[in-house]
């Protein structure tokens, strides 16, 4: 399997772009945040895409550009980090599995200090206590995520650089074989 050398996966709030960002550059490899390759190839912002099209029609678009950022001739090749409901897709965790997956775990308590309101997250919207919703959706992606992941950290101790510092110590030998080496 070409592509990512990992990929970060976790619930809202986990920390999955900030970790993903200082572990690509303590890595030296590009990073890619699947939300973003989402709002670049519809040409606007997530919520506009939820209030247009939904969220079915969010999820189909997630699937494909997922699709594509696991490819072998158009894949990312650096850090990968995904979307809290980017795995949900029957297909898009077939396309997953076995792959580099670090789980960024977090607490509920951590979460809702680093949501808010939650605001601009259209998967919180629409209740009062935007935290109720966010229980709902990690015990239904939870299974999953644990599941997929290969390693699992608790992202909700420590600064996105000691964080991603404990992800290169945990994977180890792994970052040092690309992936092509690991699956030859």
């Amino acid at each position: 399997m070409t592509g990512p050398a990992v990929i970060l996966l976790g619930a809202m709030g986990a920390g999955k772009t900030s970790v993903g960002r200082e572990l690509a550059a303590r890595l030296d490899l590009p990073f890619d945040d699947l939300d973003a390759m989402i709002v670049a190839e519809a040409g606007r912002p997530i919520p506009d895409i939820f209030a247009h099209d939904g969220e079915d029609g969010f999820r189909r678009l997630e699937a494909a550009v997922l699709e594509r950022a696991l490819s072998a001739s158009r894949g990312t090749r650096g850090v990968l980090s995904l979307g809290g409901g980017a795995v949900m897709a029957p297909e898009s965790r077939e396309r997953l599995r076995g792959g580099p997956i670090v789980l960024l775990e977090v607490e509920e308590q951590v979460a809702a200090v680093r949501l808010g309101r939650g605001h601009g997250r259209p998967m919180l919207a629409g209740g009062e206590d935007p935290m109720i919703r966010w229980r709902e959706l990690a015990a239904e992606r939870g299974p999953v995520y644990r599941e997929l992941a290969r390693w699992r950290i608790d992202a909700g101790r420590g600064t996105a650089p000691a964080v991603a510092r404990a992800i290169t110590d945990m994977m180890g030998q792994d970052l040092l074989s690309g992936p092509e080496e690991k699956n030859a």
